[in-house]
């Protein structure tokens, strides 16, 4: 007999992996994250829905049936799906991260992408058999009445149909991506009475509530809504909310930017294992000309395209060559973790990545220094060590929903810490007063930002750090997923 819960989260990775080994043992990893802490602080029954993503996973499902043992949870109620690997690729690599991701974050060559031909149309149909997938398991597992939060681009379709099979259910789905203006978002195929940009808007129209990182994410979708479907949108009573009407039901559509947990930062960064890597660091960094330590310019990424890392690689040697009198004294800590590396796209930027911060090195490089710093391999220890270290976080992404690593440095800064960050990044909507704003695309512009950090009074940088950290710990991640659950029961 199906146990039914009050609350339900559905996310395509769930709070744990699995690892398969070679004489068939499973070693179980646990995650972390806003969704994390914040079931774990429901009272109540609760439930987390998610998907097999690799073959530990799979195996992990076989054993249990998809129930997982609460003693790897970390005491949650985990239900995981072993949806067919090929549905599932196409659904994840082809559609999620290869369309939905790039129609949100802007990121074809137009000229010659995106191409949808009967390929598309192929993985199209996994998508909506993966989505069916997580509707059918969330109806099986919700109690009557119960509350739902579905999760990002992944899932997009899953609010209407869990809509069809179970109407009593309170339903609400949280985009952690920003969201494509109109003309961009209907790049996708958009007819109206079927196509794949109507489909996916429908999909989250199912939901009684559907919430963004920003505002500006929250009115590009509204105005995709009145574009391309003809809807109506309405400010709510009170003015803290929008409504979209379509086809005569209400969404009401909300905001929450997620912050910074700054407890678990604190106490993570304050363990023996940073404070040794930031001696590694310290030593990498090393001293100048002038026997001072140099100044350290930091940034922390995924080699995500949207995250601009080679840009700003650009701008740091524009700096180098503009502005001599740094040559010797700074250091770009540069810590490129690769992602989605099953996709050739990806796996070419991080070679590109290497290559501009070697071209760097070979030409600027003298003696101990070393222009760039450059590490691939996932740290998180170090991480934080570099969040601790950082005199400037560069944070330049073409396009991103949040960023949370312009939240977190500023909360880990030792000695206080300039921050330069893209108007095109989400936390802008939140630190833009006390960021130094640049223009991603334009290479001078973010080297002349980057003089102006290294060279800001160390007053001025104290008292800005002050209150971004005090900025980007406002919604901490337990708070930003119950605001969310209540809102959604109101």
């Amino acid at each position: 007999m199906v146990t039914r819960h009050q609350v339900l989260v559905a996310s395509n990775r769930g709070p744990v992996s699995h690892t398969l080994g070679e004489g068939g043992e499973l070693t179980v990893k646990r995650g972390g994250g806003g969704l994390v802490s914040g079931l774990s602080a429901v009272k109540g029954d609760a439930v987390w829905v998610c998907a097999a993503l690799g073959e530990g996973d799979r195996e992990a499902v076989r054993r249990t049936g998809g129930e997982l043992d609460p003693a790897d949870t970390g005491g949650q109620q985990v239900r995981m799906l072993d949806i067919a690997p090929d549905v599932f690729a196409d659904a994840y690599n082809g559609i999620a991260n290869s369309v939905l991701w790039f129609v949100h974050h802007m990121l074809y060559q137009t000229p010659t992408e995106p191409v949808f031909d009967a390929d598309f149309e192929r993985q199209w149909r996994s998508y909506e058999a993966y989505n069916a997938a997580f509707a059918d398991a969330l109806a099986q597992e919700a109690a009557e009445g119960a509350a739902v939060l579905v999760q990002d681009y992944h899932l997009t379709l899953v609010p209407a149909m869990l809509r069809e099979r179970r109407p009593d259910l309170r339903i609400g789905h949280f985009s952690h991506t920003p969201w494509a203006p109109p003309d961009y978002f209907r790049m996708l195929p958009d007819d109206p009475d079927g196509g794949v940009a109507a489909e996916v808007l429908r999909g989250i129209l199912g939901a009684d509530r559907a919430a963004f990182l920003t505002q500006r994410w929250a009115n590009a979708f509204t105005d995709c809504c009145v574009r391309l479907l003809g809807a109506e949108v309405a400010v709510a009573d009170g003015g803290d909310e929008m409504i979209v009407t379509h086809e005569g039901r209400r969404t009401r559509i909300g905001v929450h930017g997620l912050g910074a947990d700054a407890d678990f930062l604190r106490e993570r960064s304050r363990r023996p294992d940073v404070e040794d890597r930031i001696a590694l660091l310290r030593e990498q960094i090393g001293r100048g000309p002038d026997g001072e330590p140099r100044r350290a310019i930091v940034r922390v990424d995924r080699t995500e395209l949207s995250k601009n890392i080679v840009r700003g690689l650009l701008a740091y040697r524009r700096l180098l060559a503009d502005r001599p009198e740094w040559r010797g004294r700074v250091v770009h800590v540069a810590f490129a973790y690769p992602s989605r590396q099953d996709l050739a796209v990806y796996r070419e930027y991080t070679d590109e990545v290497a290559r501009v911060a070697a071209e760097i090195n070979a030409e600027y490089g003298e003696g101990d220094w070393t222009p760039v710093e450059l590490h691939l391999k996932d740290d998180f220890a170090r991480s934080l060590a570099a969040y601790r270290l950082a005199d400037v976080a560069l944070i330049n992404p073409i396009r991103d929903g949040m960023n949370l690593v312009a939240k977190e440095i500023p909360v880990l800064s030792d000695g206080g810490c300039a921050l330069v960050l893209s108007r095109e990044a989400g936390a802008f909507a939140e630190l833009a007063e006390d960021a130094i704003t640049v223009n991603p695309y334009d290479i001078g512009a973010t080297a002349d930002a980057l003089h102006r950090a290294l060279t800001m009074d160390a007053g001025e940088r104290a008292e800005r750090t002050k209150r971004l950290a005090a900025a980007a710990t406002a919604l901490p991640p337990t708070k930003w997923f119950l605001d969310q659950l209540n809102a959604l029961r109101g």
